[in-house]
């Protein structure tokens, strides 16, 4: 099929190169998705702190009330330490696939977080590096 559209394109007085070039071309649509979207590094970090927080009080709780504990646990523990609002505390997903990973019942025992403050005052909670 290929060798079809080849020959139809040299019938009508291209060389098979341009053909090739024309095909390579890409459209707007794909330009756009090539752009790196805003990654953690772009923020301006005012402060970042690592810490590992200690779930201990959450195996107190029910077990289908356990993993809902830890991730507010976590959210008042970056309220509690970065001095900010909770409302202004921002969970990454692989730090809630990490609490939610053994199900509702099993949250790990603790975590290591690293936690950036941008300059408008929002806290990002990720993973601490390594893990």
């Amino acid at each position: 099929m290929e060798q079809q559209a080849d020959q139809a394109l040299l019938t009508e007085g291209s060389t098979s190169e341009e053909a090739k070039e024309e095909v390579v071309e890409k459209t707007p649509a794909e330009e756009t998705k090539e752009k790196p979207e805003k990654d953690e590094e772009e923020i301006e970090v005012v402060e970042e702190r690592t810490y590992m927080l200690p779930f201990q009080k959450v195996w107190r709780m029910p077990r289908q009330a356990r993993a809902p504990k830890a991730a507010r646990m976590l959210r008042e523990y970056v309220q509690r330490h970065m001095k900010v609002k909770v409302d202004e505390v921002l969970i990454s997903n692989e730090v809630n696939e990490q609490i939610w990973a053994k199900g509702i019942t099993n949250p790990p025992r603790r975590l290591r977080v690293r936690m950036v403050k941008d300059k408008e005052g929002m806290v990002t909670v990720y993973p601490a590096k390594g893990e």
